[in-house]
């Protein structure tokens, strides 16, 4: 086997010397510091195309240097300390968003086994048997700098976004996590690097004696979960159509309201960084990871060297994409629209599929005609459960004379129900008096 194409394994880690160990952190540094700077370009671009104006284009080629020197103007903006803010959480507050957001790209794989400068090394700064836990509890850990944010600003409106930031984390962070229980039970793993390999050559399916290929992409096997897991890490990185804590509508600006300067740039670099790192993590868990997509597989080198490194990035810009393309397109939810998706549709669909997952792999191993019956049979009772279940009708409208005599007593009195207002007392002398002297008699009752 070709060393470059080696897939990283657990055993792999831990045997670099300190200068590779710092310059894989100094990479995945790098990679969320680009990923905020074009992340923002990217996006003004995308939805400037999408509203029919060409969004920014003056500094640099294609307005590339818009974001740097907007963030260099927002580094010497004063910085305001309001009076009743805790001084100490209000500064600490955007550091922790930022670090969560930054070390989650630590445990995400780039690539597969490379050389650098003769050490055969994985291109990851680190993995662990539970990595995928490690993610989701820095993702967790990330609305503590949300929430303390608001507490600490001292005002109302930077408190209520930091309390529907925490409540909306509760609701999506349930189907997030059951989401991924169906990747664990294929992977057999929770390490990171593992499940990527898992992904890496399709399976073989038996059916009616037939050996048929199937894709080995997550997103494809477990696409209730995938589209799930996408729908919860929109909610979870609080972007549109789920930006609930930051609804300038009602809430100003949310959380971040008695931020500027450098702190309140420290909070947008956290949520590109989130988005980047949740659109790497979602690459890593569905969509193959670094492994190439159909047709370049046809290739034999497309992944082994550093080649694999492309079809990542272009996997998470592809998802970054999809980001824009919702803020652009879907308005923001309600409250009780956001927490109703959450409970009521997300969660029982993660539960549902989960079951109904667990008892294909519990028959894996039965023969074709067992397999077939334990299929049918359940498939065949929810078909005439869905065709022979009592729909609820409507019940019919009331007229307007039901609900004029179902009144309860003690009403207010109602108009005339047949639109006709009767004529007022002075109209009869207010058109006598509009009428010329030499009128015949009688002309003004008949008029009337």
């Amino acid at each position: 086997m070709n060393p470059l194409a080696q897939t990283p394994s657990l055993t792999d880690f831990g045997h670099d010397p300190w200068w590779l160990v710092l310059g894989k952190i100094v990479f995945a540094f790098v990679v969320a510091l680009l990923g905020t700077l074009l992340g923002v370009w990217f996006e003004r671009r995308v939805v400037g195309r999408m509203a029919v104006r060409p969004g920014p284009n003056q500094l640099g080629p294609f307005g590339l240097l818009q974001t740097l020197a907007d963030g260099l103007k927002m580094a010497f903006k004063e910085d305001i300390l309001p009076k009743a803010a805790d001084k100490v959480i209000y500064f600490i507050a955007p550091a922790i968003s930022m670090i969560c957001a930054v070390t989650m790209l630590s445990v995400i794989p780039f690539g597969p086994m490379v050389s650098i400068f003769g050490h055969q090394t994985p291109l990851q700064v680190t993995d662990v048997p539970v990595a995928v836990l490690v993610v989701l509890a820095l993702s967790s850990m990330a609305v503590y700098g949300i929430v303390l944010a608001g507490w600490a600003s001292g005002s109302t409106y930077p408190l209520l976004g930091g309390l529907r930031s925490a409540a909306q984390l509760i609701s999506y962070e349930v189907s997030l996590g059951l989401s991924i229980v169906a990747v664990f039970m294929l992977a057999g793993s929770m390490s990171t690097s593992e499940i990527v390999a898992a992904q890496g050559s399709g399976t073989q399916v038996s059916l009616f004696g037939l050996d048929i290929p199937t894709p080995g992409w997550y997103a494809l096997l477990l696409f209730p979960s995938f589209i799930v897991f996408f729908i919860s890490i929109v909610g979870e990185t609080n972007r549109p159509p789920f930006d609930l804590p930051e609804a300038e509508s009602e809430l100003v600006a949310g959380f971040m309201t008695e931020y500027s300067s450098l702190k309140f740039a420290l909070i947008m670099l956290s949520e590109y960084v989130a988005m980047v790192a949740m659109s790497a993590f979602t690459v890593t868990l569905f969509l193959g990871g670094w492994h190439a997509p159909w047709p370049i597989t046809l290739w034999s080198g497309a992944n082994s060297g550093w080649w694999p490194l492309i079809w990542f990035f272009a996997k998470v810009i592809l998802l970054v994409f999809v980001f824009v393309w919702l803020r652009g397109t879907l308005p923001r939810l309600r409250y009780d629209q956001l927490m109703r998706l959450g409970w009521k549709v997300l969660i029982p669909i993660s539960l549902v599929w989960v079951v109904v997952l667990a008892g294909l792999r519990t028959i894996d191993d039965w023969d074709t005609q067992s397999r077939l019956y334990a299929i049918g049979i359940p498939a065949g009772i929810v078909l005439l459960a869905a065709l022979f279940w009592p729909s609820r009708k409507p019940e019919p409208k009331p007229t307007l004379v039901e609900q004029v005599e179902n009144r309860p007593p003690g009403s207010f009195p109602l108009p005339p129900m047949d639109l006709q207002v009767p004529p007022s007392p002075g109209t009869r002398r207010m058109v006598a008096e509009r009428e010329p002297a030499n009128a015949p008699a009688g002309q003004d009752s008949e008029e009337v």
